[in-house]
């Protein structure tokens, strides 16, 4: 997972990296790791590609969990918004009454095609349009 991390950090922030030497700290071994690896798997060996134009400006230290708490947090879950909470901000519940799925199908289009060539007023519309489009006067007056 944080190999991904990185590679989608890399991709975000490249105008800032892009020419300067940078540090990654992480936690996790496997980030260092996967760039030394003799034969990764597809989705690695893209990650591997990813990184590949950074690895000569980027240095990769390892600092253990214990250490390196200030990154945990991110990964931690959220506490719930309730009033046991220290953080806890009150807010309004909005509730779903009912979700509606319509499908139309084709034979409906159908039938509204076939409607739009009976109707006169719609008719004398399209043939205004394609006269204008095909002689170019497009004008709004």
């Amino acid at each position: 997972m944080e190999c991904i991390c990185l590679v989608w950090a890399l991709e975000k922030l490249h105008y800032y990296l892009d020419g300067t030497v940078f540090d990654v700290i992480t936690d996790c071994n496997s980030v260092k790791s996967l760039l030394n690896m003799k034969k990764p798997n597809r989705h690695m060996l893209r990650w591997q590609i990813g990184i590949q134009e950074y690895r000569e400006n980027m240095i990769i230290f390892n600092k253990s969990g214990n250490i390196h708490k200030n990154s945990d947090g991110l990964s931690r879950w959220a506490l719930a918004n309730t009033p046991e909470n220290p953080a806890w901000v009150p807010q309004e519940e909005y509730h779903i009454e009912g979700i509606c799925v319509t499908y139309i199908g084709t034979e409906f289009f159908n039938q509204v095609k076939e409607s739009y060539k009976m109707d006169k007023n719609f008719h004398k519309l399209c043939q205004i349009l394609m006269k204008n489009v095909n002689t170019h006067q497009f004008h709004p007056n």
